[in-house]
């Protein structure tokens, strides 16, 4: 189980066990390079950094690339050079992030200003740059990844033309929006996108038997890009800093609701608070897809299938990541709910949101965005002393039919999508069946950098 510690040094090599207990402990460069541990658990820090006290409460004093690198340092370890490392963060968030009041309790943290306007850009940019100087020149990684939604494009852009790096995206047909398909499946070059006929989970659980399939393992060094691997889960923890940093009322720690589907984000979030960063609550908003809801009820994990919703990115009935938030609790539940609730919101009340807080507050939410506003809402109209934020983890463009209808007013395209709606999506269709992913995998040629 995790123990707590003071801030690490970056001499210090960071360990990282499986939640499986049945491999050995890595450093961050291997649990990278894995993505998964060979017993099918996932990498979790066996010590948890605190905060330095002065680093919380002059906050507002350190830049965002001060605050990322404290952060991600003790993680890291020794395994990045201290220059490097830097140069990784800075790149990683060379966008604002900026914390924008809806009304006078609840504000909204935009994750969407960056390439490809969703909050996994961060995790994936991070993650691209950390794999491409672990991977040696003349060796080629295959990183094999799921996506509901936003994960695909942000791996897309992340790892586009990355040397030494092959990118296989498996997404659900007709799941996503179309700007999410374009995003992931027109950059070409070492980008693949496979179309398949099926839900999420039927993508998640291919991709897991790719990742158990020794006969592929020999042909193929695979890693994954879902917030499974440490180097996409771990940065998420920036933009919760970076909210707090800004926030107004430093006194009164504010309430955080997180669009939640594999639950990687909050998680993330949760991680940050057992280090110091100053939170009154968490919650945990998902969609029609209530397994976890369904868990703060009777205590017991039951995954079903996704059920398709308008928040998309979300609609996943087996949340691979919440198992590290039940060991970050070390499995007492008692401890989870001082903290963590979660709550379950239909996509009418999802619509009705998006209409009322554009007609009450001019601001646009996405599908994503209103669920976890309404979270939020509820939740302090119960607590009308305290104050939140809630995630805004997606660009309101990526559901143009949805929002235009609900708000009545027309989208503005930004540039960074308005170049590539025009262009031919190119994606290999296949049936939802694993037989077909591994003879896709078996039968592709090494990929070549030009």
């Amino acid at each position: 189980m995790p123990s707590t510690s003071r801030h690490c040094e970056r001499s210090e090599a960071m360990k990282f066990y499986s939640t499986n207990n049945q491999s050995p402990t890595v450093d961050f460069k291997e649990a990278t390079i894995n993505g998964q541990a060979p017993d099918k658990g996932l990498y979790f820090p066996e010590s948890i950094p605190k905060f330095e006290k002065n680093f919380i409460t002059n906050i507002e004093k350190f830049s965002n690339e001060e605050i990322a690198f404290n952060v991600i340092a003790p993680y890291v370890g020794d395994t990045i050079a201290t220059d490097k490392l830097k140069e990784i963060v800075s790149e990683t968030i060379n966008f604002p992030i900026p914390l924008i009041p809806v009304t006078d309790s609840i504000y909204s943290l935009e994750l969407f200003h960056g390439p490809t306007l969703a909050f996994k850009d961060i995790g994936a940019r991070f993650m691209s740059r950390c794999l491409g100087y672990f991977v040696g020149r003349g060796q080629t990684v295959t990183v094999l990844v799921a996506t509901s939604g936003d994960t695909g494009g942000a791996v897309a852009n992340g790892f586009y033309g990355v040397e030494g790096i092959e990118v296989v995206i498996l997404y659900p047909s007709g799941k996503v929006s179309p700007v999410q398909e374009k995003q992931l499946t027109t950059p070409g070059k070492n980008i693949h996108a496979l179309e398949v006929e099926g839900s999420f989970d039927d993508c998640q659980q291919m991709v897991k038997q790719a990742f158990a399939d020794e006969q592929i393992r020999k042909k193929r060094f695979l890693t994954s890009a879902n917030s499974i691997n440490v180097a996409r889960w771990l940065p998420q923890q920036f933009y919760y800093l970076f909210a707090y940093s800004q926030w107004p009322d430093k006194g009164h720690p504010p309430v955080i609701s997180v669009p939640s589907g594999n639950f990687g984000n909050i998680c993330a979030g949760l991680l940050a608070q057992r280090s110091g960063l100053p939170v009154e609550h968490f919650i945990a908003t998902c969609n029609a897809n209530d397994v976890v809801p369904k868990f703060m009820e009777t205590k017991k994990f039951e995954p079903k299938p996704a059920f398709p919703t308008l928040s998309n990115a979300m609609d996943v009935g087996n949340p691979s990541n919440f198992v590290r938030v039940l060991e970050l609790f070390q499995h007492e539940i008692p401890g989870l709910e001082n903290i963590f609730s979660s709550v379950s919101i239909t996509d009418k009340e999802t619509t009705d949101t998006i209409a009322r807080v554009f007609r009450q507050y001019q601001y646009t939410l996405d599908p994503h965005g209103a669920v976890g506003y309404l979270g939020l809402e509820t939740w302090l109209k119960s607590h009308p002393r305290q104050k939140g934020i809630f995630l805004e983890t997606a660009h309101p463009i990526k559901f143009p039919e949805a929002v235009e209808k609900y708000t009545g007013s027309a989208l503005t395209v930004p540039p960074s999508i308005q170049g590539i709606l025009d262009k031919k999506k190119v994606s290999t269709r296949m049936p939802a069946n694993y037989s077909s992913l591994k003879d896709f995998l078996m039968s592709r040629p090494e990929i070549i950098m030009q």
